[in-house]
């Protein structure tokens, strides 16, 4: 496995030591959870914004959308675990 140096302030090595052993870690396995939910986080951050875009050229595509209100009644009888229809989109102001 290859090695990555890292230079940190001593006050973060201090804090970074505390965190760490509140969670019965070492600094080390820390900081390589630190790394891997990050990672993670941009991964899930760029899938959203990949599919957001998506979306969003759909839209100005077809110029169809989801009313707000139906798309809120759908989200919520789903959370009941109803199984409604998907909402009808429209063309807003038509």
């Amino acid at each position: 496995m290859p090695t990555t140096t890292i230079r940190i302030e001593d006050t973060l090595k201090a804090r970074l030591a505390a965190a760490a052993a509140r969670t019965g870690k070492t600094p080390h396995a820390f900081i390589l959870d630190a790394i891997a939910e990050t990672v993670e986080q941009s991964e899930i951050d760029a899938e959203f914004h990949r599919i957001a875009d998506e979306r969003w050229a759909n839209f100005l595509a077809t110029g169809k959308s989801v009313a707000w209100d139906d798309a809120k009644a759908w989200l919520g009888a789903r959370s009941r675990s109803q199984r409604p229809p998907k909402p009808t989109p429209r063309t807003p102001g038509a």
